[in-house]
């Protein structure tokens, strides 16, 4: 059985773009590492054609992963999603009450989590802590630095 997967439009069309360029320029690219390693002779004694094949094997491996994932890929239309309460693909504003500071992350699948853009899984402490919750409502999450005091200052479908 397959895992089912959850994806905004942005992130299919990532998802759709990464297969598109492994199965062109990254298939190419081994095909061009493999013949030049098989140039240098002896294909019993070549570490270099050796490294190449299990490469291709690896890319290959990749591909057929991101196309199965692709296949059970399901889109969420974020329009309709209830900004009473924070789900998954919802932006979420936080207030730390330690450090007295706001803040403000969207909940995505695994596949698309980037903390370096605000977006965090909804399998993270973080992601996990605030599903269900409201605006107003005080949340504590253990995280590995400890524990974390956020309100929730307002949801939407940003």
């Amino acid at each position: 059985m397959s895992d089912i997967s959850y994806f905004t439009i942005e992130g299919l069309e990532k998802l759709k773009a990464e297969i598109h360029d492994l199965k062109t320029r990254g298939r190419q690219d081994m095909a061009k590492q493999i013949a030049e390693a098989r140039e240098k002779g002896d294909l019993s004694e070549n570490a270099e054609y050796d490294a190449a094949k299990e490469a291709q094997g690896l890319l290959e491996l990749r591909i057929s992963k991101l196309d199965e994932m692709l296949v059970n890929a399901r889109l969420i239309d974020e329009s309709s999603l209830d900004v009473t309460k924070v789900l998954i693909f919802s932006t979420v504003r936080l207030k730390n009450l330690v450090k007295n500071s706001e803040l403000s992350y969207k909940i995505v699948s695994e596949k698309e989590a980037d903390i370096s853009s605000g977006r965090i899984s909804v399998e993270s402490p973080i992601g996990k802590g605030l599903l269900g919750k409201s605006v107003g409502d005080k949340v504590e999450i253990k995280v590995p630095a400890g524990t974390m005091t956020f309100e929730i200052m307002e949801i939407s479908r940003l």
